[in-house]
């Protein structure tokens, strides 16, 4: 924009150009004060993006925890009981083993979570969760083309989420801790043999938010009829940056890296340790505060795990 400046010691123009510019000055001001009471009039937008609304409940509230995730995935090859892994929240997943010995198979899986959470106090939240599995898998080999369907309960989790400290000169820095309370796994039903222990920080500069989450899944082994088995560790880092669009709108990108070591069935290893790398693409919208909707695209950069679409809707009672 160019700058209005009038020179009033000048002698070089007439009456009727001073009278001129004076009418031009005035409407140059008017204008200004319009613009001004317009963006005045404008709700304010989101200091921070809507993820960082989603990390603790406040005291004495509760929220409700919906998801639905999708996942698509194809192996080939010789499998040894490799397990498929379903991400349903931006820490948790559960876990659906595959058939041993197939060598081409392609599964669509849904998985559907209920949660509830519960703000003990400003800095910490206990939360409860459970997950119903439907699955449909076609597996080819020497023997012939093969097709299976599963609808059942799949786990049920609680945890608890902890602010160690608050975003100020240097970055928020939460911890969380969870335990299965029932899963499933191979017809199997176990209570607590897994447990996932894990850290978030993230530094809010206006409007983004740059956040890390580093999470560690470990379990102990059950037997199912003769059979021991024991599910493989898992290892997560996810950096992320969230963007707050508007006050409503949040637009999130960013990497999550998986290794998963090798699950053991009678003291033997089965298969070896796998890693991957995912791009996650994320939109959250606002209703109102306490009342959220996030989309997530997981897309598998490399590795096996194919892409998982995930829906997420927090409400605050």
């Amino acid at each position: 924009m160019q700058m209005l400046w009038i020179d009033i010691n000048s002698k070089q123009f007439s009456a009727m150009d001073w009278k001129c510019r004076q009418t031009m000055l005035h409407k140059y001001l008017h204008s200004l004060a319009v613009t001004a009471c317009f963006w005045a009039s404008m709700p304010a937008l989101a200091d921070v993006p809507l993820t960082v609304e989603d990390l603790i409940t406040d005291k004495g509230k509760f929220k409700l925890d919906l998801s639905i995730a999708y996942a698509n995935a194809d192996r080939q090859g010789i499998s040894t009981g490799g397990d498929i892994i379903v991400q349903t929240g931006p820490a948790s997943f559960v876990t659906l083993p595959t058939v041993v010995g197939e060598r081409i198979g392609n599964s669509d899986i849904a998985v559907t979570t209920v949660g509830l959470r519960y703000g003990v106090t400003s800095k910490a939240e206990i939360y409860a969760r459970a997950s119903y599995l439907a699955s449909s898998q076609r597996s080819s080999d020497m023997s012939g083309v093969s097709s299976s369907r599963e609808n059942r309960f799949a786990d049920a989790w609680s945890g608890v989420n902890y602010r160690f400290k608050d975003d100020d000169e240097s970055p928020a820095l939460l911890g969380f801790f969870e335990v299965a309370l029932r899963e499933k796994n191979f017809s199997a039903s176990n209570s607590f043999r897994s447990a996932m222990l894990g850290l978030t920080t993230y530094k809010a500069i206006d409007p983004a938010v740059l956040s890390l989450t580093v999470g560690y899944r470990f379990g102990r082994g059950f037997r199912k009829g003769d059979v021991d088995y024991r599910p493989g560790n898992l290892l997560m880092l996810s950096p992320s940056v969230g963007f707050a669009v508007n006050e409503r709108i949040t637009l999130t990108t960013g990497l999550q890296w998986t290794g998963r070591l090798a699950g053991k069935v009678d003291g033997e290893k089965q298969g070896i340790t796998r890693t991957s790398t995912d791009l996650l693409l994320g939109l959250g919208y606002g209703f109102s505060k306490g009342n959220i909707l996030n989309a997530t695209l997981k897309a598998n950069a490399s590795g096996y795990n194919g892409t998982e679409i995930r829906v997420n809707w927090l409400y605050a009672f």
